[in-house]
């Protein structure tokens, strides 16, 4: 009964959405078939290269996007000048936030992306429709205030090694399709970035990836590239 059913929502599914990573994402999970074939009408894929801003900070976009791959950082200008990553994104999470006009924080690209574009007027009024939708959008904001930079008072009670180790777990366990026993993925920040994310020094993070890789908890190739024999050891030291 389960299958036929699954076997005939898929079959009212519009074609680009069905094997779509975002299918049952935030935003296209709780809409019907007949929502879905609307938002496919109005929607646009793109590319965006690494570095390429999505949405600025202070302007009024006029769309919401789903990421499709890749892995977006967001972003705060300081008072100072000084740009600060306060958070994480990663496919198929939703950018944007409803009925909020003016963007408090810039959008963008950490890797190449790919990104699902569609209108911020047609969507709204299918959040005022749907209210599973807007449960689960207010959920994902509940969840992204684990991602950001951690609070001043979180900074003070955690080590070096537990900052540097919880954000390669959240980057291993969102960027990269996982195996049974590892996973292996390209760090989307660089040692200054993650250094200015998680409020440490960049020498700092450099001993602690080299301590980490000594203990055989990670494998670094080619300074970027980061292989996780053992999430569940990872996962520990970040605790």
């Amino acid at each position: 009964m389960d299958v036929a059913s699954n076997e005939f929502f898929e079959q009212g599914t519009p074609v680009p959405c069905r094997s779509c990573q975002a299918r049952h994402g935030v935003v296209c999970g709780a809409l019907s078939n007949a929502q879905l074939k609307e938002l496919n009408r109005h929607s646009m894929r793109r590319k965006i290269g690494a570095g390429s801003e999505i949405i600025a900070q202070g302007s009024e976009s006029s769309f919401y996007s789903n990421i499709m791959r890749g892995v977006v950082k967001l972003c705060k200008m300081m008072p100072d000048g000084r740009q600060q990553i306060v958070g994480l994104q990663f496919a198929p999470d939703f950018v944007g936030r409803p009925f909020v006009r003016e963007t408090t924080l810039s959008a963008e690209a950490a890797t190449d992306a790919e990104i699902c574009v569609f209108p911020r007027n047609l969507l709204d009024r299918m959040i005022g429709e749907t209210p599973e939708l807007q449960r689960r959008l207010d959920d994902q904001a509940l969840n992204e205030l684990a991602r950001p930079r951690p609070t001043d008072a979180e900074l003070g009670r955690r080590t070096a090694e537990e900052k540097v180790a919880s954000l390669l777990h959240l980057i291993a366990t969102h960027a990269e399709p996982q195996t049974a026993i590892s996973t292996a993925f390209d760090l989307p920040l660089s040692r200054a970035e993650i250094a200015d994310f998680l409020g440490l020094t960049i020498e700092t993070v450099s001993r602690q990836m080299t301590r980490l890789r000594k203990w055989g908890v990670i494998l670094i190739e080619n300074s970027r590239h980061i292989v996780v024999p053992d999430l569940d050891e990872l996962e520990r030291i970040s605790a």
